[in-house]
């Protein structure tokens, strides 16, 4: 646990195929059902304080209480995924934690000298905020709200993990409007 930030809730990978990915984690590493979106609804995107929209597909699985992202870059958008990927790098990119008082903690990470690069907002307060690695180099931190819809699609996910029995491996996400 950090005493900063509490518990790491996610590990976030980016993946050249998540459809591959999927496959391997379930399959070889028995982690699932993952639940899958092709196009994640990410609006209110800025990357170094500009404005873009980015075409991403996400898979969500736990293992026990810790979430597994697999992220594929569908388009050009700047992003740390796209970063990452320039650099030469696959596999974990960012670890996240997660908060219902966003602002608050945003304002003390600021406050701490953390500087915001990537933003957006996946559902109403489902917002996000990657941190510069400026400092430490390596992987990045994220912090991401789940006081809305996001959090209730997380307990979802992580309910669906206990005793999974590995059928019905790849889910669709479910609709973060009716949650």
């Amino acid at each position: 646990m950090s005493r900063f930030f509490g518990e790491i809730r996610q590990a976030g990978y980016v993946v050249d195929d998540i459809e591959k990915a999927m496959d391997y984690w379930s399959r070889e590493l028995g982690i699932g059902p993952w639940f899958y979106n092709p196009r994640v609804p990410i609006v209110n995107y800025h990357y170094r304080g500009k404005a873009y929209e980015p075409h991403n597909s996400v898979a969500l699985a736990n293992s026990g209480p810790l979430q597994m992202e697999l992220i594929q870059i569908r388009n050009d958008a700047p992003s740390m995924y796209a970063d990452f990927l320039k650099a030469g790098h696959k596999g974990l990119q960012h670890v996240a934690y997660w908060t219902e008082d966003y602002d608050a903690d945003l304002s003390r990470l600021e406050a701490e000298g953390f500087k915001p690069v990537m933003s957006g907002e996946v559902g109403a307060r489902g917002r996000f905020v990657y941190f510069d690695t400026e400092y430490h180099p390596g992987t990045v931190i994220e912090l991401s709200e789940v006081s809305g819809p996001k959090g209730k699609m997380f307990d979802l996910i992580r309910a669906a993990a206990k005793g999974w029995d590995g059928r019905d491996p790849v889910r669709p996400f479910p609709d973060l409007t009716k949650l």
